[in-house]
């Protein structure tokens, strides 16, 4: 697995993190280490093989957590975190980040307060008006995500 495909997954647990309203400093380790493992110069895999957690843990931003985390990962395709947030908060929820005028916040309010959980929610919740209850959504904002959902379902 490459330090990009790893970096990846981070970048996604930390987003799907966001929105479903988790610890901000959590949030922002998983961001910080995905940071670090997208750029690190050598393969973070190698590392891993080579020195195992105690060598992953020499990254900035890689703790004991998120290095067991990356074992876990390599060994697995996948870790227990991943799959347990998975199972509370579909993974499609960050399908509504495709939409132009969707950012995280926008999103975790869609989630949070509409339980959108997909494009077809939000289509859906669109075509209703949905958006008209969006705190925080101007009008500009409103009509930006109605012609991108549009163009995408």
């Amino acid at each position: 697995m490459t330090n990009e495909e790893l970096a990846r997954r981070f970048e996604r647990l930390a987003l799907l993190m966001e929105i479903r309203g988790d610890d901000k400093f959590r949030v922002r380790s998983y961001r910080n280490a995905a940071e670090t493992l997208e750029t690190w110069p050598s393969s973070v895999e190698q590392i891993a093989r080579e020195e195992g957690v105690k060598g992953l843990q020499t990254l900035p931003g890689v703790g004991k957590a998120i290095s067991g985390k990356i074992v876990e990962l390599l060994e697995r395709g996948t870790f227990d975190a991943w799959e347990k947030l998975k199972q509370e908060t579909p993974e499609t929820v960050l399908d509504l980040l495709e939409v132009e005028g969707v950012g995280p916040k926008t999103a975790a309010a869609l989630y949070q307060q509409f339980k959108i959980s997909s494009l077809e929610d939000l289509r859906q919740f669109v075509e209703g008006g949905g958006l008209d209850l969006l705190d925080g959504v101007g009008e500009k904002t409103a009509e930006r995500i109605a012609r991108s959902v549009r163009g995408l379902t």
